[in-house]
């Protein structure tokens, strides 16, 4: 086949804050067919959107290439001037990015967003492009493709914008298109039809692509060949099906281990029917104005009921937009909720958490999805671990110290990452100081609102693990918020299913392989897993897809 894309001897260096040059890229050769695709796996940190962003001559702020060979169609990339580089990106190469959410301009019309690059690049009348947008609109599958571009991008969702960064990628007719981990916030029915979209329009215009992500599952539906990452170097390579059935290098087979859920012991139920430590009942919650009944507007969270029992792990699933969040908001008092009861250890909670009591407080915590926004960037850790320290146990000076790095000690941390600020972290240890906060309350439940969802499968594996050992270590509960069945499975005792705001099911850890909800069926048929021919080979139900399925 002919090559497309030929890296040789690639290298890239990063400078630290304090001026020194390290190498995260160590001397990596990489080819791509014409119409290949090829996924690039690893950990954070491996190098994997380093890699893909230099077929583009480009590199994050503080990084610079410096060696190697970059060749796209014959052209180094990396030895370009930054005019001829910039003429053949969203032509030559283009870029779907993670987020699509935080690509688009809220200001203007998707429309004039997906057809831009044609007008910078002057390769087509207005007209014209338009028109190729609306073909492109067709083969990705959106909904009312001659009139969604009409649309600002608050408009659709979350998966159809995703697509539509993917038509904004597409339109230049580029022979070579990066993902950069397209589908990781997506909910796995959304995900389905998402996946679809994409390979069925890169077969059919031959176009060759880099796909990066953490998720074999997805990689294994969409790749021809899979390059194994770590600290900047290749460690394996092959072909998708080989590297899936019987992978060489011990990090693979890491890899691989990771995303199997381990055999968990979970706790039993308990003999005497006590109270348990949480109570939810008939919940009603929303936004917008409050009308003559006083409930909101817009009611995300419908009279939804749940109790969890001290010691065990409740998780709630659902796709994106059914109120697994809100729900989660509403229970710790951030966004108070319109109606109903929550009743914790006992005790019947205000709806809002500046009206809730120090301990109630103190006693329920919340880890936030991202820990890139949930902590402060200005802050080292010791301030973020020792301002609730002091705020909820009084500690100060030697003693709020000594706390810091017991709290650091507890979540696997180094003491030595106290004096480092949250940029200086890889995602994996954010999220674990983004826990330890949450545990410097002495907390008796903690609600875990998706907080793998951005982490690799290693390092996601690992967080759940600690996860479990802190439970047994402190006696914690969890509810845990996930749209990653896997995960839940791993963790949770029982399984709460919600759908537009309403709990459709409750399944205990014997229920959750034969679910009895038609909703429930396609959400679990919709996992992917790690099997190149499962995503061409799924059939659901029809009468479920349209009722139930994709955004």
């Amino acid at each position: 086949m002919t090559k497309l894309v030929d890296i040789r001897n690639l290298r890239v260096e990063a400078t630290t804050d304090a001026g020194r040059r390290i190498e995260i890229i160590k001397g990596v050769d990489l080819d791509i067919a014409k119409g290949e695709i090829v996924a690039l796996i690893g950990e954070s940190g491996s190098g994997k959107t380093t890699i893909a962003l230099t077929l583009m001559g480009h590199t994050r702020p503080g990084c610079r290439i410096s060696g190697g060979t970059v060749l796209v169609d014959g052209k180094d990339m990396a030895a370009l001037p930054e005019r001829e580089r910039a003429a053949l990106r969203g032509c030559e190469v283009a870029y779907v990015p993670q987020s699509a959410a935080a690509a688009f301009n809220p200001s203007q019309t998707i429309m004039d967003q997906v057809i831009e690059v044609t007008q910078i690049h002057g390769s087509m009348p207005r007209d014209k492009a338009r028109q190729r947008a609306i073909e492109l609109f067709k083969a990705l599958s959106l909904p009312s493709p001659d009139t969604i571009g009409g649309r600002y991008p608050h408009q659709v969702s979350g998966g159809q914008l995703q697509r539509l960064a993917a038509a904004m990628a597409l339109i230049g007719d580029p022979k070579l298109v990066i993902f950069d981990e397209p589908t990781t916030a997506l909910d796995v029915t959304t995900q389905i039809d998402v996946l679809k979209a994409f390979k069925s329009v890169m077969k059919s215009g031959g176009i060759a692509g880099v796909y990066v992500s953490h998720d074999l599952a997805v990689v294994a539906q969409i790749a021809d060949r899979i390059v194994v990452l770590k600290g900047g170097e290749v460690q394996e390579e092959g072909r998708t099906q080989a590297i899936l059935a019987t992978p060489a290098h011990p990090y693979t087979q890491e890899l691989l281990a990771a995303f199997e859920p381990k055999e968990t012991q979970f706790a039993a139920a308990p003999a005497e029917k006590a109270r348990p430590l949480l109570e939810v009942e008939n919940v009603i919650s929303g936004y917008g104005v409050v009308q003559s009944d006083g409930l909101p507007l817009v009611k995300a969270v419908r009279s939804v009921n749940l109790s969890v029992e001290k010691g065990r792990n409740l998780g709630i699933i659902g796709e994106s937009g059914c109120g697994k969040s809100t729900l989660a908001r509403s229970i710790a008092g951030i966004l108070p909720a319109s109606a109903g009861n929550i009743i914790f250890n006992g005790h019947e909670l205000d709806y809002a958490a500046r009206r809730r009591t120090h301990d109630q407080l103190r006693e329920m915590q919340i880890v936030f999805q991202y820990a890139d926004t949930a902590l402060n960037p200005a802050k080292p850790i010791e301030e973020i671990l020792g301002r609730p320290l002091t705020f909820y146990h009084g500690l100060k000076g030697q003693a709020r110290s000594a706390r810091v790095d017991a709290l650091l000690d507890m979540v696997r941390l180094p003491k030595s990452l106290r004096h480092r600020h949250p940029s200086e972290l890889s995602g994996g240890q954010k999220q674990r100081v983004n826990f330890a906060r949450a545990l410097a309350a002495d907390p008796r439940l903690i609600i875990c609102d998706e907080i793998t969802s951005a982490l690799d499968t290693v390092v996601a594996g690992a967080v759940i693990e600690l996860l479990k050992e802190l439970q047994r270590e402190l006696d914690l509960s969890y509810i845990f918020i996930s749209h990653d069945l896997s995960v839940v499975e791993a963790i949770c005792d029982e399984v709460m299913v919600m759908y537009r705001g309403e709990k459709v099911e409750h399944l205990t850890r014997e229920d959750i392989a034969s679910p009895r909800h038609p909703y429930s069926k396609l959400l679990f048929a919709s996992v992917p897993k790690l099997d190149p021919t499962w995503l061409d080979n799924l059939v659901l139900e029809p009468e479920l897809v349209r009722q139930y399925g994709g955004a």
